[in-house]
């Protein structure tokens, strides 16, 4: 069976790349599923988003990501991140915390567009993490 070459950077770093069964990401439009010998896309990555990038036999490998494209041609996929964080390496004491900060400045009013976004990069990277919100 045919593969995906996937390949996940951010302006920081390359996240990870390598060959894949199936990528699922958020888009603006809405979840988008790839699989071998897809039609070619090109979509707008929505902010707080996870990504899955199912490797067979392998644990799937999950990231929070934070906006960017996501690009398919020819079975290559391309994420290209804004900002990227792998589950593993998501520091979950710290998320939490950083959810809870944006969730009391929230519910004593101090609702803006930073504080609104700086709770859906937490619960995505929580939930890239494998952990409940």
């Amino acid at each position: 069976m045919a593969k995906l070459r996937v390949g996940v950077v951010s302006p920081e770093r390359e996240i990870w790349s390598g060959e894949a069964d199936m990528v699922i990401a958020k888009t603006v439009d809405g979840e988008i599923g790839i699989m071998p010998e897809h039609a070619p896309v090109l979509g707008v990555l929505v902010e707080g988003g996870v990504l899955r990038v199912k490797r067979g036999g392998e644990s799937d490998l999950v990231a929070a990501v934070h906006g960017g494209f996501i690009s398919v041609a020819n079975n290559d996929v391309s994420i290209l991140a804004e900002a990227a964080e792998l589950g593993s390496e998501v520091d979950v004491a710290a998320a939490r915390d950083a959810l809870q900060r944006a969730q009391s400045s929230i519910e004593a009013g101090q609702e803006d567009a930073d504080i609104r976004l700086a709770a859906k990069r937490a619960r995505a990277r929580l939930r890239a993490a494998g952990e409940e919100v």
